[in-house]
């Protein structure tokens, strides 16, 4: 069904500047049985005929395709449906990772006894200056899901790690014709509450942190987004409220700020009781974070 082990897939959106980072990564991969699908989402500068120059002269396959802006999600979507790998590894288009990556998730991926369990493998990643983004797992080799690594080991900060393709297919990203985007833990919760993960303590990504990312944006820009999040947490995973409930008043007041950024939807969209409990105990608390909001403008 599939023609390749991996399909390394980047969404990429006017990085031109940035791209070769991942090029320069996978000519360098010890492990060659990949594509590079690349999907464009409307970029107006010189990614075309970079990733043009690219395919004519490259070892391995490059796959190009470009699309009306729409979004990450939906270059994602678009990804999936056109993969070629049965293991979907999405690395982002200002990044690289180290030469012996995809040997590393191959290798532990055919270490599972049990393949139907799992959708995934993931790493951990660098900074530039070579410091540890985030946490390590509880032990160099962790089975486990992405909730529970959250509420019960309360492991955070950035990974990285590929899904089996064809769970991608189970569980797309929705596409709101008025969202540019849409939070990418939404999905891997939901896959969380079927499928589980292989953590390793091995760092195979280098993440560089660009100027326009998510974190540095102005509030009311993704508050859509980040509303959409916060009610995915408290609906989908508040079952693990007393492994963390400190995660979940913070999830409580984040939800009401920029549920009140977006004009959207606040309190009738929560699905239980001791999610509106948890909103109503916070208030007091994300009032004041939506003011100190609106005063800095």
């Amino acid at each position: 069904m599939y023609n390749y082990t991996f399909t390394v897939f980047t969404a990429t959106y006017n990085r031109a500047h940035t791209i070769h980072r991942v090029y320069d990564s996978l000519k360098t991969q010890t492990f060659k049985d990949f594509e590079w699908l690349i999907i464009d989402d409307g970029s107006t500068d010189d990614t075309e005929k970079i990733i043009k120059k690219w395919m004519s002269e490259a070892n391995f396959e490059i796959r190009y395709f470009k699309k009306n802006n729409g979004g990450k999600h939906t270059a994602f979507n678009l990804g999936v449906q056109k993969a070629n790998g049965e293991l979907f590894l999405p690395l982002d288009s200002d990044d690289s990772c180290i030469p012996e990556a995809l040997e590393i998730f191959d290798k532990t991926w055919n270490e599972i006894e049990d393949k139907s369990s799992f959708s995934a493998v993931t790493g951990l990643c660098r900074d530039a200056s070579g410091e540890l983004v985030g946490q390590k797992y509880p032990k160099d080799i962790f089975d486990s899901d992405s909730i529970e690594l959250k509420y019960i080991h309360k492991v955070n900060g950035e990974k990285w790690g590929f899904q089996k393709t064809d769970v991608l297919k189970e569980f797309p990203f929705p596409e709101p014709k008025d969202l540019k985007l849409y939070p990418e833990a939404v999905i891997w919760n939901k896959i969380s509450r079927k499928y589980k993960t292989r953590f390793i303590n091995q760092t195979l990504r280098i993440y560089i942190q660009g100027e326009d990312s998510y974190t540095k944006a102005p509030i009311k820009k993704f508050a859509k987004a980040s509303a959409i999040w916060h009610t995915s947490v408290l609906n989908d995973t508040i079952d693990y409220f007393w492994n963390n409930p400190l995660a979940f008043f913070k999830t409580a007041v984040h939800y009401t700020r920029f549920t009140f950024h977006s004009k959207t939807v606040f309190f009738s969209n929560l699905k239980n009781n001791l999610a509106r409990f948890v909103v109503i105990m916070s208030l007091p608390v994300a009032m004041l974070v939506y003011i100190r909001d609106s005063i800095k403008g």
